[in-house]
């Protein structure tokens, strides 16, 4: 069973995005189903947030 983890910004616990390593993303109001990620995937979405641009395959 993945263990899945929300965001400590969230104030409301049922209104948050959840995370599960090697699973995916979550909406905790609808926990039964995911979104696959992949690792490539996830570490591009990181750090298009960090940098406030789109991310690109060559950058991860």
């Amino acid at each position: 069973m993945a263990a899945w983890h929300k965001s400590t910004y969230s104030a409301n616990a049922s209104a948050c995005v959840e995370v599960a390593t090697g699973v995916g993303i979550r909406d905790s109001k609808a926990p039964a189903a995911h979104v696959q990620v992949g690792v490539n995937g996830w570490a591009c979405f990181l750090l298009s947030v960090k940098r406030h641009r789109r991310c690109h395959r060559t950058d991860v």
